[in-house]
């Protein structure tokens, strides 16, 4: 009996000393839980302790099995420490991811070995005979199912603190990443609001779209350039021609043959022009507008709501209209930067290297290339996705999870796809630009003579048959190589004695630069020791560094510089022919040949391929085109000095016609150079680098300048639409069709921008003060998408300020669909606050949407108010034209094309 005793005295105090071990243990756990969470509470939140105390209370079995879970600390985004969040702060030298870590692993060991002694508590030994587990089974008891991992990560988003709104964009993310999609699959989807967006545009686009059958504003302009197209003839143009070329394929298979003029704006289009064809590609390019801007939201993470108003708004807005109804280029340009933009968002999100990341960055890119190959200002486009990228990269810096080696890795790989993919398209087209423009043209003599002499017809008619090499005696016409058109020109006219500042003149003949051919272009080019002018037997070829003379043909007096102030360039020498006065001014008419390509035309001076520059021998000066415009007294003509500064670009010149200077016996003296050192019959030949540097030159510094125009504005009237433009005027009544945006979208646009600046002010001063009103997706996304969108308005609007031609208000659209989308977002993200904040009072939420939706419906309203100056289908009486003048700035036009004021 005291053996008995005594073992159960035993058992007692053994189970008493583990009882003791136990709630030891348990109580060092929860004091480092609590140590924890006292260290981490400037950078992550606890749940109420009061809501965990009534828990408690209620339930007191099960408070010892959740205590731990309970009181472990939150993430900065609300998320409970789980596995998918561990490492809430990404940053590897953050001093809050090992403490985080420690907490989080102390705190599942004591949950898992309290729920196991409980089990074993609770339950008994589990009998001998009874079937071990399998691994499989022990695998799937430990690996949920996507199911339950869909169930804990709607669990975490719900139990997110202030206010309990679960972001659906979190939900979205969150599924994606758990989500693993079977292989060989193939879905499809079709987006009914999408569809719905296109459809609409679509009807509003392509209504009536033949309509007015007359030439409408830039396509005098376009229309003249697809003409060319279709009948191989050069042109000139200030813009890439990528756009153009689109329309004038389509157009090409509807058996356009490119015969008509486009002769001024109101002209009646001819019966074999197809007008509908002509403007189908830019109409369906506006209709595909709405779709994809409405995808574009979508990418920056907009709810499906708000995405659809950004495509109902593109589809509502006149100017938008307007514009894609007409052959213009703004409907193309604007789709390509949409689609290019919406891509690389998607892009960004991918996985480095997968084939996924390679199309969607290849079709990122090529988007944007065409948006910058339509139209110069569509690579403000590819600048804003330059932004994107290093926004990105700035992103991942302090990323843990991503190596330098990556980092580099995306940074070579987004180089070679957003540099050298759209480089590649660029010149791409310039190559199908050049080889389908082959014919003279009317513009080509803005071009060097050797690219004219390359042309079917063009310089290459005029100079057959004439000598290829300058000698003594040769006589020549000097052309201005780069930049205006014009020929080294003389006349029998002196220059005056003294010039409007009182300054004195040499009042020896005039030389000029005169932009058309003339008699008096020829020259003669004579070796100073030789006094005759006429070519012999064997030619004297002049050669680089030959000091020659150049007597006019007409007047023959000899080119001529003196230390005389020009007439409208005083800082530089006047260029005169000699005129002997007796008076003591001597002649200096000596001017050395300087050949600059040398290198790939030889020593020899060459017509039409030498380019050469003439140095006066006494002064150093060179001879040069100041594009300055003489007054009166010298006919308008341009003004030629010399000039000290020799490396100058309009110091190049280069013979354009050649002939040698004839003795007595013509014929035989002929035949004689013809059967010796004639050029080539055929074209010159000129490399497509060679064509392409010397257009780009031209496009880029000499583009054409329009002097003003009685439409233009400035760019700080076009967020007010402070000014539009005149389209088309109908002869016979006040129709007419006029460049207007939907008054209510612009201002309500302009105001999401000072909306967006304090939101975002405002965000940020709280974040500071660790008052954290919004949750991590939410400011993730106000910074991307908000910020995409407010920079991508900013680089579209503020380089006009410093562009200095003349401006329209449709340069302006670029930037007011970003605007547009600004706009939406701020709608969204209001949304949000209200729905995070408001709590139990849902009727302001409610409010807010119905004054949305009320918003809508007067947007409508005004886009269908202004219809008859979009289509210019109605015929319109005075009074109707002067009720739609809405401002006192804009200049609707009458029937006899009055003013209205």
């Amino acid at each position: 009996m005291s053996t008995y005793t005594s073992t159960i005295q035993r058992r007692k105090a053994a189970r008493s000393k583990s009882k003791t071990k136990q709630q030891h243990a348990e109580h060092l756990i929860d004091s480092q839980n609590e140590s924890n969470e006292q260290n981490e509470r400037l950078h992550f939140r606890t749940t109420g302790d009061k809501q965990s105390q009534s828990q408690s209370q209620s339930q007191p079995q099960r408070r010892r099995s959740t205590t731990s879970a309970a009181n472990s600390p939150l993430c900065c985004n609300g998320s409970l420490p789980t596995t998918a969040v561990l490492n809430c702060c990404r940053d590897v030298n953050c001093h809050l991811n090992a403490p985080l870590r420690g907490s989080v692993e102390r705190s599942r060991r004591s949950a898992s070995w309290k729920s196991s002694t409980q089990s074993d508590r609770a339950s008994p030994a589990p009998a001998s005979n009874s079937p071990s587990p399998t691994p499989t089974s022990s695998t799937s008891a430990h690996a949920p199912t996507s199911e339950q991992d869909e169930e804990r990560r709607t669990h975490l988003c719900s139990s997110a603190p202030a206010g309990g709104v679960c972001d659906e964009d979190c939900h979205k993310l969150n599924a994606d990443r758990g989500h693993t999609p079977a292989r060989f699959t193939v879905s499809l989807n079709i987006d009914l609001i999408s569809w719905g967006l296109f459809l609409l545009a679509f009807s509003t686009r392509f209504y009536k779209l033949a309509t007015p059958p007359h030439v409408v504003f830039d396509e005098l302009h376009y229309g003249k350039y697809i003409s060319h197209y279709l009948r191989n003839v050069f042109f000139f143009d200030q813009h890439p021609p990528l756009g153009k070329q689109a329309i004038a394929a389509v157009v090409s298979f509807a058996g356009y043959d490119g015969n008509y003029t486009f002769p001024r704006i109101g002209a009646a289009y001819a019966p074999n022009v197809p007008i509908f064809w002509l403007r189908f590609l830019p109409a369906l390019c506006g209709s595909l507008l709405a779709p994809a801007v409405y995808k574009l939201l979508q990418d920056a993470l907009l709810r499906r709501w708000t995405a659809a108003l950004g495509g109902l708004l593109v589809v509502l807005d006149n100017s938008l209209l307007t514009q894609s109804r007409f052959v213009l280029m703004e409907s193309m340009l604007l789709l390509c930067s949409t689609l290019g933009l919406s891509c690389l968002i998607r892009f960004q999100r991918l996985p480095l290297g997968s084939f996924r990341w390679v199309t969607t960055g290849v079709a990122a890119a090529l988007f944007l290339g065409c948006a910058g190959s339509i139209k110069y200002v569509g690579f403000l486009a590819l600048a804003l996705a330059g932004y994107i990228m290093c926004r990105h990269f700035w992103q991942i810096l302090y990323d843990s999870r991503v190596s330098d080696f990556q980092i580099w890795m995306l940074v070579l790989g987004r180089t070679l796809l957003f540099v050298g993919i759209p480089l590649a398209v660029y010149v791409s087209v310039f190559y199908v630009h050049l080889q389908t423009l082959y014919r003279a043209g009317p513009h080509d003599s803005i071009m060097t003579s050797a690219f004219q002499a390359s042309l079917d017809g063009g310089l290459a008619s005029i100079t057959r048959g004439q000598p290829l090499k300058v000698v003594h005696g040769s006589q020549i016409t000097l052309r201005h190589t780069h930049g205006r058109t014009c020929w080294l020109h003389s006349h029998a006219h002196v220059y005056p004695v003294r010039y409007k500042d009182k300054r004195g003149s040499s009042h020896q003949q005039q030389v000029t630069c005169y932009s058309f051919k003339d008699v008096n272009n020829w020259w003669i080019v004579k070796r100073p020791e030789r006094d005759d002018l006429v070519v012999g037997d064997e030619p004297d070829p002049i050669r680089h560094g030959d000091v020659i003379q150049l007597v006019h043909g007409i007047t023959s007096r000899a080119l001529n510089s003196h230390d005389v102030a020009a007439p409208m360039t005083p800082q530089c020498q006047e260029v005169s022919c000699y005129i002997d006065y007796e008076i003591k001014m001597a002649a200096e008419l000596l001017w050395r040949v300087e050949i600059l390509n040398r290198r790939t035309e030889g020593e020899l001076w060459h017509a039409i391929k030498s380019e050469i520059r003439l140095i006066h021998e006494t002064t150093g000066a060179a001879l040069r085109f100041s594009g300055r415009q003489l007054p009166d007294w010298g006919f308008n003509q341009h003004e030629v000095v010399a000039d000290r500064e020799q490396a100058h670009e309009d110091a190049i010149w280069n013979v354009e016609e050649h002939r040698y200077t004839k003795t007595q016996d013509q014929r035989e003296r002929e035949r004689q150079l013809l059967s010796a050192e004639m050029i080539p019959t055929k074209r010159t030949s000129l490399s497509f680098w060679a064509k392409f540097l010397e257009l780009q030159t031209k496009m880029f510094w000499h583009a054409k300048q329009l002097s003003g125009h009685m439409y233009s504005s400035e760019p700080i009237e076009w967020p007010l639409l402070d000014k539009g433009i005149a389209y088309w005027l109908d002869s016979g009544s006040s129709a007419q069709i006029y460049l207007l945006g939907n008054l209510l979208i612009w201002y309500s646009g302009t105001f999401s921008l000072l909306a967006y600046v304090l939101l975002f002010s405002f965000h940020a001063v709280r974040r500071r003060r660790l008052c954290l009103d919004l949750s991590e997706c939410e400011w993730q996304r106000f910074l991307d998408a908000g910020d995409t969108f407010f920079m991508g308005y900013l680089i579209h609007y503020l380089p006009f300020y410093f562009v200095d031609r003349t401006l329209f208000l449709h340069h302006y659209l670029p930037a007011f669909l970003f605007k547009l989308m600004l706009l939406c977002f701020v709608v969204d993200h209001v949304d949000y606050l209200l729905r995070r904040h408001c709590g139990r009072a849902l009727f302001i939420l409610r409010g807010y949407r119905v004054g949305i939706l009320s918003w809508l419906i007067a947007v409508a309203a005004v886009f269908v108010k202004f219809l008859p100056l979009s289509y210019g289908t109605r015929k319109m009486s005075s009074e109707e034209v002067i009720e739609l003048r809405w401002k006192d700035t804009w200049d609707f036009v009458l029937q006899k094309n009055y003013a209205l004021y």
